[in-house]
């Protein structure tokens, strides 16, 4: 029983083989152009023959596969350029999705730039009187510094720390006030980028204005 099964499978994988064996025999010709553009049937294809695309025939010269010409540069660059298209296509549409997320009109995107920007002009603003009163310190502590020079007293290394310790805290001050004006310059111009996109993907015009209503007097 064992040898009879061995000899069926043996017969049934040749019996397979002759079915795949010869569709691969077909497949021994080539016709292609030839340099000069010359119609050539044969049964190798030279190297630069392949980029310019070829048949694949069969015993009976009919044609099983064909082989399309490589792509030009123009054409690998145009599909590398509608690749890049299609990637930055996907990219703006997720942030369009985003952006409506968080808002459904442009005015809304309005409202919430005036408050955003508003707090951080109520920054400044902080800052700013934190500078005039450490200004006041520092004037008293300079007047009281020059009266004991103009006197001929040795002013005291203490009051030098201390008035060098304003002058410093006014400097830092400074800057972070620079910081939020060019927070508040970059922070317009993204909400007015969103704006403007908004009005293109809703369909929507804004009706506020983009200027603080103070600034419009």
């Amino acid at each position: 029983m064992h040898k009879r099964r061995t000899v069926f499978s043996a017969t049934a994988s040749a019996f397979l083989l002759s079915l795949v064996m010869p569709a691969k025999a077909e497949a021994s010709m080539y016709r292609f152009t030839d340099e000069d553009g010359q119609l050539v049937i044969s049964n190798t294809i030279p190297q630069p023959a392949t980029k310019r695309g070829y048949d694949i025939l069969n015993s009976s010269g009919r044609v099983i596969e064909t082989i399309p010409p490589a792509p030009t540069a123009d054409e690998i660059a145009a599909r590398e350029a509608e690749k890049q298209r299609q990637k930055e296509l996907a990219i703006q549409r997720e942030q369009d999705a985003q952006l409506l997320k968080r808002f459904s009109h442009p005015d809304q995107a309005i409202k919430a730039m005036h408050r955003k920007l508003d707090e951080l002009r109520g920054l400044i603003q902080l800052k700013r009187g934190n500078i005039s009163v450490i200004s006041s310190q520092l004037d008293s502590e300079q007047s009281r510094a020059a009266n004991m020079e103009r006197s001929g007293q040795k002013i005291p290394e203490a009051t030098l720390d201390k008035i060098r310790r304003l002058e410093s805290q006014i400097r830092d001050i400074e800057r972070e006030i620079s910081w939020q004006a060019q927070e508040i310059d970059s922070l317009k111009r993204v909400y007015e980028t969103d704006i403007e996109r908004l009005e293109r993907v809703t369909g929507e015009t804004r009706t506020l204005s983009l200027e603080p209503a103070d600034s419009e007097d």
